[in-house]
């Protein structure tokens, strides 16, 4: 009876394979080589600058024509900055209030006009989003990804950056998704 049941059963897994292997998906390397082309077209449109800051020290290029700097060895992050802030630098385990604005460079790219940005930048009703900086042994340190504390390492609070992310410093729970976003940042400290 067991090699009765086990048969239809093999059959079953065959041709879940043979129809999976099928499939039009692309792999998960392809999506990563698909994202790079995709940073790449955007990063083909502005000046951009491979040498990474090497401390609070470095002179950075500021506003809307300012190059976009690659910030982490990976190329996953590369930050424009458009206004430096005077708040001081943050240190590990500080709140950091944000406001942002993202845009799907998939679509951004191509100029479609179905991306319009989200996040809670232009709605100042909204609570402004926040992370431990340099600390991510809680959720809301890690729910936006790793891409968004970056700047910080090189401007003080009260900056505002354009920021482009890859999907491997992006949101963790988007990460799967393969999908890089130019995001538009203002970091703020907790009102007193």
């Amino acid at each position: 009876m067991k090699k009765f049941l086990s048969y239809p059963l093999l059959i079953l897994v065959a041709m879940a394979a043979a129809l999976g292997s099928c499939s039009d998906h692309k792999s998960y390397a392809e999506q990563l080589n698909d994202e790079t082309r995709t940073v790449n077209a955007f990063l083909a449109r502005h000046r951009v600058s491979d040498d990474i800051p090497t401390g609070k020290d470095f002179v950075f290029e500021v506003g809307p024509d300012a190059p976009y700097y690659r910030i982490d060895e990976e190329r996953n992050v590369y930050m424009q900055v458009l206004y430096i802030g005077d708040e001081g630098y943050a240190e590990e385990g500080d709140r950091i209030y944000f406001r942002y604005l993202r845009y799907n460079l998939n679509s951004y790219v191509i100029g479609s006009d179905q991306n319009l940005g989200s996040g809670n930048a232009n709605n100042l009703g909204s609570q402004p989003a926040f992370f431990l900086f340099d600390d991510y042994s809680v959720q809301e340190s890690y729910v936006y990804g790793t891409g968004i504390q970056q700047p910080l390492k090189y401007l003080p609070i009260g900056s505002k950056v354009n920021l482009v992310v890859k999907s491997q410093a992006g949101a963790y729970d988007e990460m799967q998704y393969v999908i890089p976003y130019l995001y538009e940042i203002r970091y703020n400290k907790p009102a007193i």
